[in-house]
């Protein structure tokens, strides 16, 4: 098949069924982040094909792809994020990027609090190896998705997704600490 007339096929099938997808796998997912994952991996799967001409029903192979694609997504290893990162208090629950991302209004002692947990997050992120740091980075302040990061490093994502959790895990033990050491 000349490379045109594969451009052309799978232009098409995007616009075609990207919208249904898409609202397919949205509801069946715990983000829009892991939802536009999952849809970019079916489109490289399908992008990559050789054979795109001899698919009789392209949308019934799409839709077999995605429900697989959400299940792998399910059967990994979940990542962590920081931000599920929970402490409980007398007034009730608070996350810490609920504490990270307070405005100025909220008084100069929670701006004086917020300024530590970023000095202590920044000093935590110093202490992991470097392909750890990099990969929570890259994921969680440049919004890179782990497919982008994986790619870019020329690794398996399987890698990306077991360092961005060993340091989500450090980020959260510090985190911890400081929690302890500010309530004792």
């Amino acid at each position: 098949m000349p490379q045109k007339e594969k451009e052309n096929i799978i232009s098409q099938t995007v616009s075609k069924y990207g919208g249904r997808l898409m609202s397919y796998i949205r509801p069946k997912v715990k983000n829009t982040e892991d939802a536009e994952d999952i849809l970019q991996e079916v489109w490289y799967q399908f992008s990559s094909l050789t054979n795109l001409s001899e698919i009789v029903n392209v949308g019934g192979w799409l839709y077999r792809v995605t429900a697989n694609k959400i299940t792998d997504k399910y059967r990994k290893k979940k990542t962590e994020n920081l931000e599920d990162f929970v402490y409980e208090d007398e007034d009730g629950d608070f996350s810490i990027k609920d504490i990270l991302l307070m405005d100025e209004s909220a008084g100069p002692e929670v701006k004086m609090f917020q300024d530590e947990i970023w000095k202590k997050l920044f000093e935590a992120l110093e202490e992991l190896p470097e392909k750890q740091r990099l990969a929570y980075v890259e994921n969680e302040l440049n919004d890179k998705t782990l497919q982008e990061i994986a790619d870019e490093q020329g690794e398996n994502i399987k890698t990306i997704i077991s360092r961005k959790n060993y340091a989500v895990k450090h980020l959260r033990n510090r985190l911890r600490k400081l929690y302890e050491d500010l309530n004792s």
